[in-house]
């Protein structure tokens, strides 16, 4: 079977020129769909499922980096198909390419050069080509490697703006008062919208920013994500449940809530 693609670009000539070099240096590529947004790219993508997943990082909304961690989250537990080769387009500089390198997943750097993009092409057809042989390791190996090289990335250098300083204190407001919530306290954040809902093990508040907003301010040493809208506070974890999915399921100390990691961040939870 011939290959297929999604291109997801909100350049529509960029978008159009990409899709043009493909048909040279993959004329069996099929282009299923061409996206201009992240949001749209993951929808399609989980609809049409497609064997090679062309993002551009910076997009509006949900950027590419974001769809393709939502994409590994929500890709159906039950399904045979593995995920996605996933190629990023990019602009950024030479130290960010290095950090793609790092992390062994493709990029192709805007303007697309058709010599690079031959070399990108040929990489996912061996790739696609190991799959199918009747020796792989089979879907779950397939989806595991590509979890394991966007967890690469999420944390590669070179990608992030330099981390403000960490928060000691949430400012939450509750009608006309603002509460000093201690970030020592909270149990975890979840992304509610264009909020975050701030648990802790007496209330909920709600302050007015994005989850994005708030990671990086965030020590990575006491709090973890454990899904692309979920962020706890590792000791109040109290124990964490593997299912046959993959995916792991949290109790907390203090709280009657129960938490679910995704596969992309299941790794965390390891016995000593």
């Amino acid at each position: 079977m011939n290959a297929t693609a999604l291109i997801a670009e909100d350049e529509p000539l960029l978008a159009a020129n990409l899709q043009a070099e493909l048909a040279r240096a993959w004329p069996e590529l099929r282009i299923v769909a061409n996206v201009g947004h992240g949001a749209a790219a993951l929808e399609q993508a989980l609809a049409l499922r497609p064997d090679v997943v062309f993002l551009d990082i910076r997009m509006p909304g949900m950027t590419g980096l974001e769809a393709a961690q939502a994409l590994a989250e929500d890709w159906s537990d039950d399904s045979n198909v593995p995920l996605p080769l996933i190629v990023f387009v990019t602009a950024y500089d030479q130290y960010a390419l290095q950090a793609f390198e790092h992390a062994a997943v493709d990029y192709v750097l805007k303007p697309v050069q058709p010599e690079r993009l031959a070399q990108t092409c040929a990489r996912a057809q061996s790739a696609l080509k190991s799959r199918r042989e009747p020796a792989a390791a089979g879907a779950s190996a397939a989806i595991e490697a590509t979890l394991a090289q966007l967890r690469s990335l999420l944390v590669a250098p070179g990608l992030a703006a330099p981390a403000p300083q960490l928060l000691t204190v949430i400012q939450a407001s509750v009608g006309a008062a603002i509460h000093m919530v201690p970030v020592v306290e909270v149990l975890y954040f979840e992304a509610a919208d264009k909020y975050v809902r701030v648990i802790t093990a007496e209330r909920e508040y709600l302050i007015r920013t994005s989850l994005r907003e708030l990671l990086p301010q965030l020590d990575t040493q006491r709090f973890w994500q454990i899904h692309r809208g979920t962020v706890v506070r590792a000791d109040a974890i109290a124990t964490a449940l593997r299912d046959e999915s993959g995916k792991v399921q949290l109790t907390l100390r203090g709280s009657k809530d129960k938490l679910v990691a995704s596969r992309l961040y299941a790794h965390l939870f390891k016995a000593m």
